[in-house]
Formats: C-alpha cells, sequence, structure tokens
C-alpha cells in the first residue's frame, strides 16, 4: 500500500472508531490493526492520535468546502454567494438548502465527523469550542453576511441580521440533529425544511416589498 494512500486509510478508520465509541476510548493499536498495519508502522505517518485527530479536522473541513462549492454555496466566503442569492427564488433556495441537507446526512465522511463531534464536545473545552464554532456560529455569521449585502440591496427586508440568522438556521440543524438521531424520519423533516424556507423567504421578501 502505498504511503499516501495508508495515510488516507488510517485517518478514514480513525474517524468511523472515534464516530462509533469516541476518542479516549480508540488506542492507536486499535486504529492499526483495523487498518491492517502494526502500531510502529502508524508512527511513520502520524506522531501521535491527536495528530490523527488533528488531520481528520483538517481533512473534513477541506473536503466539505470543495463538495458544497460545487452548487455554490461557500460557508467560509459569503461574499462569494451574494451575487447567486440576489436573484434567487424560493424554490432553487430550497434546492439548495435541500442539497446541503443531503449531503450533511448522507456523505459518509460528514456524517461521522458530526457524530464524532457530537461526542467529543463534551471532553474538552477547545473541542466544545470547535464544535459551537464548526457548527454554529460559523452558519449564523455567514448567513448573517449574505443578510447583510442582500438587505443594503434592498432584496429583503430586516433589522438585527444576526437574529436573522439565528431564525433561519436554527431549524435546518434541528432537523439535521433529528435525523441523525431517526433517520427513518428524514422524509417528515424534508416537508419541515420545504415549510420552513418557504416562510422565511415569504416572510422577508413581502416584507422587503411592503418597505418599498
Amino acid at each position: 500500500m502505498k504511503r499516501e494512500n495508508t495515510k488516507q486509510k488510517i485517518i478514514e478508520t480513525a474517524l468511523t472508531l472515534f464516530s462509533e465509541r469516541g476518542y479516549d476510548a480508540v488506542s492507536v493499536g486499535e486504529i492499526a490493526e483495523a487498518v491492517g498495519i502494526k502500531a510502529p508502522s502508524l508512527y511513520n505517518h502520524f506522531q501521535s492520535k491527536q495528530a490523527i485527530f488533528d488531520a481528520i479536522v483538517e481533512t473534513t473541513a477541506l473536503q466539505y468546502e470543495k463538495d458544497t462549492g460545487r452548487i455554490d454555496i461557500h460557508v467560509q466566503r459569503a461574499a462569494a454567494d451574494v451575487p447567486m442569492l440576489m436573484t434567487i427564488g424560493e424554490e432553487e433556495l430550497f434546492e439548495k438548502v435541500r442539497q446541503i441537507f443531503d449531503y450533511s446526512l448522507h456523505n459518509d465522511n460528514i456524517r461521522k465527523f458530526r457524530k464524532m463531534m457530537t461526542i467529543e464536545q463534551f471532553r474538552s473545552p477547545s473541542l466544545g469550542e470547535l464544535y459551537t464554532r464548526r457548527f454554529s456560529e460559523r452558519l449564523v455569521d455567514y448567513h448573517a453576511e449574505i443578510f447583510r449585502s442582500l438587505i443594503a440591496a434592498g432584496v429583503i427586508y430586516g433589522g438585527d441580521t444576526n437574529a436573522l440568522a439565528l431564525m433561519y438556521v436554527a431549524p435546518v440543524i434541528t432537523l439535521i440533529g433529528v435525523c441523525d438521531r431517526q433517520p427513518e424520519r428524514e422524509t417528515e423533516c424534508l416537508e419541515k425544511l420545504k415549510s420552513h424556507v418557504k416562510q422565511f423567504y415569504s416572510m422577508v421578501h413581502t416584507s422587503a416589498g411592503n418597505a418599498r
């Protein structure tokens, strides 16, 4: 097995084990055994279990940015999405949200990463902070910046953009969490997601129209 292939397999295997049992419950030896190598060989690729965890965080972030960029959603670069969102219709908006929702639930690495971080958020303050940043604050900040641009252009109506972002993002996060725990409810959650997007879109655009 080539060195880079082995390194990637270590990352993927560790992510699976961490998402199932938690970081502390998994040893380097168990990761190596699951990969099919000896523990000393694993250290040729990573200096420690923490280094493996850090690589998981980094590679998953890069994967998410690359994959979501294909549907013009750049959570770390709101300015890149403003032109597209200036003219987007309700149905098109829901389709983009649906694609993100589906990707979040069904991409194996993204799903496992979220599950791992759900467990690990209670292990240490730094991981709790990472969880909050990755799955809450970053999404709110991205949408708040989007809404500021749309309000300034007169496309939508709103006041406190952070509050507006929370109103928009919170139901999406909640519904993903429901599906994580009860995957059989995905169809129901998609219907609720569609109703949420429709209601929110109508609210901000009707208000903008009345303001003009």
